[in-house]
Parts: structure tokens; C-alpha cells; sequence
């Protein structure tokens, strides 16, 4: 268990390596006592100081939340980050990949939802009555982290690797598809790059969205009303590089492109 001056030092290391886009080493390199507990706080100093300053928390993201992202994570359990506003890309603006350090792209079922989550004890049932809407999804991760040499707390305190979303177009209710059984399909410049199915996200997306709102209420944050969440990529993470135009394609739910310059 990190002090609280450690943990605001590292925090402001984070947000200082977000600004000049000049990476810092693993936190766990220098503080290998750093638990679960401590990278969360410190992701939470960070998007308080952000939120006092302006930005307006919009949703959560579930990561490593799939076997594929896990293993090139290297860790084990899932983690989870916050949304703001002002992290928002867009699919008709091309991406600038000299605002991030070290760029990539994830394949996501987002869910929109239309009522608050329970916290403790919140089900899969409680998902899919309060979600409105799935949305192809695809999720910009970036990392502060010198190369991605990240740890399970190094991408917790790093808000979870986030650095921005797009949402498709499409509104595909809970009641119109399995949610389970959704293939997504990931091209890149035309070129057919990664496939997978949205049950690669521990066994179902709905699962992650519950385990998240549970997560959450433990840290005194709950999933309201109008939040997107974006629960796993349904496949590994893909570089984005200048030049790149990625699009997601998923079957009964629509498409999703972001491209970069």
C-alpha cells in the first residue's frame, strides 16, 4: 500500500507524460509494493483534476477483458477506466497519431445505456434491462508507459490505457440480437487484419458490463443513465499508424470506422 503522497506523485507523473507525450517507466518498476488499490486511487486523482477542470465523465471502459487481450497484456483479470467528453474521436475526423505516444485500436460492442446500474450485486439481467442500445464501437488505447512494459496496476493508474472511443452510427436494441453471437470483423487500409465474435469478452459482454458496475461501486462510482460502456475487445489490439483507416464491421449491429493521419 502506496502513502497518499506517492500515490499523487505518481499520479502527476501520469498526467504530466499525457501532456508533453513523453513516456515515464513502469510505476511498478519503482514501486513494486503498488496494489490494486493504489493504481485505482491514483486513476481516480487524475480524472478528478481533469473533471474539476472542465471535462465531464460520459462512461466507463472495461480492458483485458478477453483472453486475447490478456495474454498480450500478460495479466489476468480485468481493470477498468473512465470517459470523458473531451476523449471523444470521430468517424468523419481523422485522428492526429501525434497526440497519443503509442497508439492502437480495440473492437467493441458498445452499450448505451437508459437507466443507472445497481452497484453491489448488480446482474446480467440488470444490464439488459437498463442498457438502450448496442453500438459498434471501436476504442483508441494509448499507454503512458514507456512501450507498453505494463503491469496490471501500471494500466489501472494509466485510467486503464484510454485515450478515446467512436461510436457507429447504428442503435440495435437488447431485445433485437444476441449479444452473444455477434462476429466482428477488423480491416485495416481494405485489408482484412483480425475476426472475432463479441463472446470473447468473458464469455459475454453483458458479464463485463456487470462485473464493472459491481467494481465500481466499491471505489464509490456508479454506471448511470445515458453513460456508454464499452465492455472488452472482442479481439487483440492493433497499432494505429499514420496513414491507417480501420474499419469494424459487425454482423447485425453495423459498422464503425476511424482512420489517422
Amino acid at each position: 500500500m502506496l502513502s497518499d503522497q506517492v500515490r499523487q506523485k505518481l499520479a502527476a507523473d501520469l498526467a504530466q507524460a499525457e501532456r508533453s507525450k513523453v513516456p515515464i517507466s513502469p510505476l511498478t518498476d519503482a514501486h513494486p509494493d503498488i496494489d490494486v488499490v493504489d493504481a485505482y486511487e491514483i486513476q481516480l486523482i487524475n480524472i478528478r483534476q481533469r473533471v474539476a477542470e472542465g471535462a465531464k465523465v460520459i462512461g466507463h471502459k472495461v480492458g483485458l477483458s478477453s483472453k486475447a487481450m490478456q495474454q498480450m497484456m500478460n495479466v489476468d483479470e480485468p481493470d477498468y477506466g473512465h470517459l470523458l467528453d473531451e476523449m471523444a474521436v470521430h468517424e468523419d475526423t481523422p485522428v492526429k497519431s501525434a497526440d497519443y505516444l503509442y497508439p492502437r485500436v480495440e473492437v467493441e460492442v458498445g452499450f448505451v445505456l437508459a437507466d443507472d446500474l445497481p452497484g453491489e450485486g448488480c446482474t446480467e439481467d440488470d444490464v439488459l434491462a437498463a442498457t438502450a442500445a448496442f453500438a459498434p464501437a471501436i476504442e483508441l488505447i494509448d499507454t503512458r508507459i514507456t512501450d507498453w512494459k505494463i503491469k496490471l496496476c501500471d494500466t489501472i493508474a494509466d485510467n486503464a490505457s484510454s485515450a478515446g472511443w467512436v461510436l457507429g452510427e447504428n442503435r440495435v436494441s437488447p431485445k433485437d440480437i444476441d449479444i452473444t453471437a455477434i462476429d466482428a470483423v477488423l480491416t485495416r487500409n481494405g485489408e482484412v487484419v483480425a475476426k472475432g465474435r463479441s463472446d470473447a469478452v468473458l464469455g459475454n459482454p453483458v458479464t463485463a458490463v456487470a462485473w464493472l458496475a459491481r467494481k465500481v461501486d466499491s471505489f464509490g462510482v456508479r454506471l448511470k443513465a445515458g453513460d456508454i460502456v464499452l465492455p472488452g475487445s472482442c479481439t487483440k489490439a492493433f497499432d494505429a499508424t499514420p496513414g491507417a483507416e480501420y474499419v469494424a464491421d459487425f454482423t447485425g449491429l453495423g459498422s464503425v470506422h476511424l482512420s489517422f493521419e
